[in-house]
């Protein structure tokens, strides 16, 4: 093992003359890393592992930090370490001083450090935006230290730069960091779900290669990283993984007792912490308008034969193109069905949004959809056709107020979002059922809410886009199927003529 043989030329250089040292010291330096993994355990399996983009940690004191130091020194040309905020990184800068036993070649004012050979950047992006000073700039290595901290949008825009024009040159992500401890850092289990969603279908062992690509702005599972043609392009899959570590994989920290400081820690954080534990409790924002405890508990509500009568309604969330979905959810009673996604290419105009909408209905259930923005042509073209369909427009007026009569409304999308939240009250009757799935959990459980002027406002879905870096389609979705819309034919006067409803009137 190289270490062994450091230690041994280390003991050798006391019988050796100051200039045969000196040599020697020299020749060391050339021949031997600067650093090297633990010996067969997750932070050599990280090292080693040929994924594209890799995850490591999930507990504390693994070896997070050391892993990418050591992965920047040893195999990289030009490497990027990223945290969130720029005052974190000193820790990193401190320790790879350690690691090199020197700060020479460090530039605090550019924070690029210079080696025989390789370049360590580190880089900070506290506000959205920030990314875009890397735009165009070229790593082997980028590292996301704390990838939870990250918007999900800005660490898809940063690694858009993986590239070397080295032949022989390996280029990777590494993302280290703990369980999301609210719902900002959610996209993570959802972009490494075969390892950390426990309701994924088809789970992955930790270290397990798993092949995915963007396809029509949607990340796809694929069998292998085969490439293949899509919509005539060459399509290259890229492998993820995710290896957990834990204190006790550190024999220098356990010798510490880190691990009894860990220990001592309070539930849940102490799940977190020690045990790397992704679905214990996290701290959530005081105005999160729907608990996670409430969606959480009625996605255990759920069963496959639950359904509760006939279809009640049907909502739809339109997307054209880009990375959203369309989406439709059906309700039937307080049970709602597996959800139906579209890529955003498959509804490229208000025909096919329609068609996709029609296609879902059954029993005479109306059709909720959003107006504002892509959801007007596929209304238009539903009510040409006499189907029973609802315009659904956030920025309307309400009329209505929570149940206990006090508080009234900011707007119609307030209104909805709360009366989901009320419906998904435990104590509520009768109880809702919600299909299973972290992306949909993550939805329902990201928007906030605040009084303004003695209003309950949702937070708008632009400011909660540039908040969490995506749209909550599936959430936005389920909020229009729960609307309480009676059907045409509930509303028939007695000589078979159908009664138009507006249920905002």
């Amino acid at each position: 093992m190289a270490h062994d043989a450091l230690e041994k030329l280390k003991r050798l250089l006391g019988y050796a003359t100051a200039a045969e040292r000196a040599e020697l010291a020299a020749i060391a330096r050339q021949l031997t890393p600067a650093w090297v993994p633990l010996f067969q355990g997750p932070q050599q399996a990280a090292y080693d592992s040929p994924a594209d983009v890799l995850f490591y940690g999930g507990a504390a004191g693994g070896g997070k930090t050391d892993l990418v130091i050591g992965a920047a020194l040893t195999r990289h040309r030009r490497s990027i370490i990223f945290r969130k905020v720029g005052t974190e990184l000193q820790a990193i800068i401190d320790r790879m001083a350690e690691i090199l036993g020197t700060a020479e070649g460090y530039n605090a004012q550019k924070n690029v450090w210079r080696l025989s050979g390789r370049q360590v950047e580190f880089g900070a992006v506290p506000v959205p935006g920030d990314e875009k000073k890397y735009q165009g700039r070229p790593h082997d290595l980028k590292v996301f230290d704390e990838i939870t901290s990250f918007p999900e949008a800005q660490f898809r825009f940063l690694v858009t730069w993986l590239r070397t024009t080295a032949k022989a040159q390996r280029c990777r992500v590494i993302c280290t960091g703990n369980p999301p401890v609210d719902s900002q850092g959610e996209w993570v289990v959802r972009y490494w779900a075969p390892w950390l969603d426990k309701d994924h279908p088809n789970p992955a062992q930790p270290g397990e290669l798993r092949w995915f690509a963007v396809l029509d702005g949607k990340d796809v599972e694929l069998d292998s990283g085969e490439p293949f043609c899509h919509a005539g392009t060459e399509i290259r899959p890229q492998s993820r993984t995710f290896i957990p570590s834990r204190v006790r994989d550190n024999p220098f920290l356990m010798e510490t007792g880190y691990e009894a400081t860990l220990q001592a820690l309070p539930e849940p954080l102490r799940s977190q912490m020690l045990e790397g534990d992704f679905t214990a409790g996290r701290d959530e924002n005081p105005f999160q308008v729907i608990p996670t405890a409430w969606v959480t508990a009625a996605q255990g509500r759920w069963r496959e034969e639950g359904r509760q009568g006939p279809m009640d309604a049907v909502g739809q969330d339109v997307a054209r193109g880009g990375r959203a979905e369309t989406v439709v959810a059906r309700r039937h009673g307080a049970w709602y069905d597996q959800l139906l996604c579209y890529p955003g290419s498959v509804t490229p105009d208000g025909p096919s949004a329609a068609a996709v909408a029609l296609s879902a209905v059954r029993d005479g259930a109306p059709i909720h959809v959003d107006v504002i923005g892509c959801g007007t042509s596929p209304y238009d073209h539903l009510n040409r056709a006499g189907v029973h369909v609802v315009a659904i427009n956030g920025a309307a007026a309400s009329y209505g107020t929570d149940h206990s009569g006090k508080l009234r409304f900011y707007n119609l999308r307030a209104e909805l979002w709360w009366k989901l939240r009320e419906a998904l009250d435990p104590a509520a009757v009768p109880p809702v059922a919600l299909p299973p799935g972290q992306a949909l959990r993550a939805d329902l459980c990201a928007p906030t809410w605040s009084l303004r002027a003695g209003r309950i406002l949702i937070e708008s879905k632009e400011d909660l886009m540039a908040r969490i870096g995506r749209s909550p389609d599936k959430g936005d979705a389920i909020v229009y199927a729960s609307v309480e819309t009676p059907k045409r034919a509930a509303l028939a006067g007695r000589a078979g003529h159908v009664v138009e409803y507006d249920p905002w009137v």
